[in-house]
C-alpha cells in the first residue's frame, strides 16, 4: 500500500483540518469527510476534536458519524482519536454529565485537579509506559503539546500506554486493540508529533 487512505471525520466542529494537513505531510491520502462511503473505503480513521465534550458529541451524533465510529472500530482497521476525540471514546465526562460518550473504551473523563491552572495549555513530557508502534523512533520522554481541562480515566489502567504529569498522573495515550487515542495534539507537536503521526501511517500501510 503506497499511499493509505485515511478518513478524518468531519462533524462540523472545531479546527479539524489541521489533523488532515499533518497526516498529508507524513505521507497519507488524508481526507476530511462526512461521506460514509469514503469512511468505509478508508484504510484508517481519525476522530479529532477540540472544545466542549457535550457539543462535540452532539455534533458527531447529528452528523450521523457516530455509528460509523463503532463500525470502523469493530472492523479492526487502525483508528486514532485526538484530544476531545480521545475523550469521546469514553463512556462519560464530568464536563457534560448528561451527555453519553461513545463508550468504546470503558471509563470516564474527569477534570484536572483544581490545584493546577486549567486548561493545561503547554508543552509537556510524555512518560512512555510500554512499547507501541506509534512511539517508534521517539525520544525516551518526547515533548507534546497539550490543551485540555479534563483527562481520561479508563477502568482498565493497562490501557494507558503513556502518561504526563499535570497536577496528577494524566493518561496521555491509551491503546485498545486497533484503537490508539492521545490527549495531546500531535499535529501541533513539531517533530515528535509528526513522528508519531508518521508511525501511525506506517502501521496503516503495513
Amino acid at each position: 500500500m503506497a499511499t493509505p487512505l485515511i478518513a478524518v471525520l468531519d462533524y462540523g466542529i472545531g479546527n479539524l483540518r489541521s489533523a488532515q494537513k499533518a497526516l498529508e505531510k507524513v505521507g497519507a491520502d488524508a481526507r476530511l469527510t462526512s461521506d460514509a462511503a469514503v469512511v468505509r473505503a478508508a484504510d484508517a480513521t481519525v476522530l479529532p476534536g477540540v472544545g466542549n465534550f457535550g457539543a462535540c458529541m452532539s455534533a458527531l451524533r447529528a452528523s450521523g458519524l457516530s455509528d460509523l465510529v463503532y463500525e470502523r472500530v469493530e472492523c479492526g482497521k487502525p483508528f486514532l482519536g485526538i484530544c476531545v476525540g480521545m475523550q469521546m471514546l469514553f463512556e462519560s465526562s464530568e464536563e457534560s454529565p448528561d451527555v453519553a460518550g461513545l463508550g468504546v473504551i470503558r471509563g470516564a473523563v474527569r477534570y484536572l485537579p483544581d490545584t493546577v491552572k486549567r486548561p493545561q495549555m503547554q508543552w509537556n513530557r510524555l512518560h512512555i509506559r510500554c512499547a507501541d508502534d506509534v512511539f517508534a523512533g521517539l525520544p525516551a520522554e518526547p515533548w507534546m503539546y497539550f490543551v485540555h481541562s479534563l483527562h481520561c480515566v479508563p477502568v482498565d489502567s493497562s490501557r494507558v500506554v503513556a502518561t504526563t504529569s499535570y497536577g496528577c498522573e494524566v493518561a496521555a495515550a491509551v491503546r485498545q486493540e486497533n484503537v490508539i487515542a492521545v490527549q495531546f495534539h500531535p499535529e501541533k507537536s513539531a517533530t515528535d508529533g509528526l513522528t508519531l503521526l508518521r508511525n501511525f501511517v506506517t502501521t496503516v500501510r503495513a
